[in-house]
């Protein structure tokens, strides 16, 4: 009886987790919880995977083995032009590549859906400017939410345009920033937004982002795309989008460039 009891009483609460909008990662693993006893031995085993290697100043580590490479180390055969669709115009040096001011965002010729994804970076050594002149770029989630990229290391600026800030929207808890130069990383997890059949939102995107290994940004909600000076609404969008490198004008290097998207339930 006592267990007929806890099943009733776990559904009605997912009904009701259901009726105010649970996102869908969250309600698969409750069902889980519902179909499977504590230590059940019938439920199924996590898909075994190699790690990967951790990235060292001087050489880039090595993706999970579940992962798609952004970046293959020796050209942008992955990525095309924001402008015209055509071959991107960055260049591409010894183990990475960079942003040419004036030539625009690149994107990847894939969409991606919910992910996570691993960034690494370098602004540039000496730094030039002050404020968000310096070393300045940008990661854009779907191409519409971004994750600042700037050098802060002993810059000031408007707080939610610092390194690791959703841009507009969320600073970074801390500013973990390395001196210019120097390799940095992040280490982001995205979930998208969802739509009903009428438009509105059922699910805000949200963000975790851990910079150079620091939490800096805890499951954000969005509160629609990220702008300058503006909060836009959010648009209805397909599920899976490009992601976008931002050219502002600066020469940042990129490398190491991974991702790995999540299925419902992760």
């Amino acid at each position: 009886m006592r267990k007929a009891l806890l099943l009733v009483g776990s559904s009605m609460a997912l009904a009701m987790l259901l009726t105010f909008g649970m996102p869908l990662q969250k309600v698969a693993a409750q069902d889980d919880l519902l179909k499977y006893g504590p230590n059940d031995r019938s439920r199924p085993e996590p898909p075994v995977i190699a790690p990967g290697t951790a990235s060292t100043q001087d050489h880039p580590g090595e993706p999970p083995s579940d992962a798609i490479v952004l970046f293959n180390g020796k050209d942008l055969s992955n990525w095309v032009s924001v402008k015209d669709g055509g071959p991107a115009k960055w260049t591409v040096g010894k183990g990475y590549f960079a942003t040419v001011p004036g030539t625009g965002y690149i994107r990847t010729k894939d969409a991606y859906g919910d992910c996570q994804l691993h960034v690494e970076y370098a602004t540039p050594n000496p730094p030039h400017g002050t404020d968000q002149d310096r070393g300045n770029s940008g990661v854009f989630l779907h191409g519409l939410y971004e994750i600042q990229v700037l050098d802060s290391y002993n810059n000031v600026t408007y707080a939610d345009g610092e390194a690791a800030a959703v841009y507009g929207q969320h600073p970074p808890l801390v500013n973990a920033a390395r001196p210019p130069g120097i390799w940095q990383t992040y280490d982001i997890v995205f979930h998208g937004p969802r739509f009903d059949s009428t438009g509105a939102v059922v699910r805000k995107a949200n963000v975790t982002v851990f910079y150079n290994g620091v939490l800096v940004q805890d499951h954000v909600e969005l509160t629609g795309p990220t702008a300058h000076h503006q909060r836009p609404p959010y648009q209805v969008t397909p599920e899976k989008l490009p992601l976008a490198l931002q050219d502002h004008n600066h020469p940042v290097r990129y490398r190491n460039l991974w991702i790995r998207e999540l299925k419902e339930g992760q």
